[in-house]
């Protein structure tokens, strides 16, 4: 019996330490925090921003009704999770001289629900 809760134990213990388990990002906390993006990103012509719907998987600076920054034009990124969640974490960092005024999003747990929001926003 000591046995079988000791291995029981053991696996929580590798489950936790590996991550196993952890929670998933939350698209509907997403969509709440994405709210504060669409002051500038909307669908409108005359938009701050470029235009986030289906965003996920969509090269960077590909909008025709958009003028990106030349160094956005030159990042030739493709948003997928890693890049929009480095890229929402800091933009500054990860496309240098970008026209976003945005500090970026300092819980990285937020940064994820962003990203599990804009992969469903199509």
């Amino acid at each position: 019996m000591k046995v079988s809760m000791m291995v029981q134990a053991g696996v929580a213990l590798c489950g936790t330490l590996l991550g196993v388990g952890a929670m998933a990002a939350d698209a509907s906390h997403g969509k709440e925090l994405f709210v504060a993006c669409a002051a500038c990103h909307t669908e409108k012509a005359d938009a701050i921003g470029p235009n986030l719907k289906g965003v996920f998987g969509r090269k960077s600076a590909v909008l025709d009704d958009f003028r990106y920054s030349n160094p956005m034009k030159r990042a030739n990124l493709v948003w997928d999770a890693g890049n929009l969640r480095a890229y929402l974490i800091d933009p500054q960092s990860k496309v240098k001289g970008n026209r976003m005024p945005f500090g970026g999003v300092a819980d990285p747990a937020e940064a994820d629900d962003l990203v599990a929001y804009l992969q469903s926003y199509k």
